[in-house]
């Protein structure tokens, strides 16, 4: 991937949570979640349906005020930055995007652009080449001139993929960013994720289902169950036979991915 499908060397921002509450009217979903996630390294956030993963990416977004609690990225309350301040420094994939009627796939990316413009500035040079990278790094160039709504759901996550990258922040969070894809595209976009923050030390939070993807991909994991954090740290410490229980109500056994080395779960039987 090239170097321009990213942020530049002050990408190492961290983000943290401090006795976060997150409600959709009264009732509460995520409570009191403190959580330290490091600077250029890549999150994944697991667990069951329900606890709470999405509503944190959403806190962590902005997209929903917290009840109580901070979220802080680079020590600041995000709550003290301007909407657009935020966007030039977090890029926001949420789990079921919708795009306008009638919208191209490039006029989507460039989209991601508009948070380093000024209100009247249209993209330039640099802006459009900046795009046309990001459609070459997720195999979607062929497709710039396709409206959304024709696309397929694998393409079309693809594209708000694109569009991200596009953003060129310093921290992506990305809430299920494999749902609808193959295995061998959700494994093309794990793969360039893991490029950006190899290469640009971008901060990656990503919420995934499938346990050992998010294992073999993550630098650090936060396991999820009733709106609480079961634990957190690396893989290798948190993905436990017991975690799993307790999060999932999974028996399963938990040993080495013979490719990587990293945790891998095998089920035994459900005890819900």
């Amino acid at each position: 991937m090239s170097a321009d499908v990213s942020v530049g060397a002050d990408a190492a921002t961290s983000l943290a949570t401090r006795e976060l509450t997150l409600a959709y009217g009264e009732h509460p979903v995520v409570e009191g979640l403190t959580l330290e996630l490091p600077a250029a390294r890549v999150t994944a956030i697991v667990g069951p349906n329900g606890c709470g993963k999405s509503t944190v990416v959403r806190g962590l977004g902005r997209l929903l005020r917290p009840k109580s609690g901070q979220v802080l990225l680079g020590g600041r309350d995000i709550r003290t930055m301007s909407s657009r301040a935020l966007a030039r420094r977090v890029g926001l994939l949420p789990q079921q995007p919708v795009a306008p009627d009638g919208l191209t796939v490039a006029d989507l990316v460039t989209r991601g652009r508009f948070p380093h413009l000024g209100v009247f500035t249209r993209p330039g040079a640099a802006d459009l080449a900046i795009v046309t990278e990001a459609l070459d790094a997720t195999g979607t160039a062929d497709l710039a001139e396709r409206r959304i709504d024709e696309l397929s759901g694998g393409q079309r996550q693809r594209v708000w993929i694109a569009m991200v990258l596009a953003q060129q922040t310093d921290v992506l969070l990305l809430d299920e960013p494999t749902t609808f894809l193959d295995v061998a595209h959700q494994i093309e976009v794990l793969d360039l994720l893991s490029r950006l923050n190899a290469e640009r030390g971008t901060t990656v939070v990503m919420v995934l289902h499938e346990l050992n993807l998010a294992a073999r991909y993550a630098d650090h994991m936060v396991v999820m169950a009733g709106g609480r954090a079961v634990d957190q740290g690396p893989p290798g410490s948190v993905l436990t036979e017991d975690a799993v229980h307790t999060a999932f109500g999974l028996r399963a056994m938990v040993v080495p991915d013979p490719v990587t080395g990293s945790p891998m779960v095998v089920p035994r039987k459900s005890t819900s």
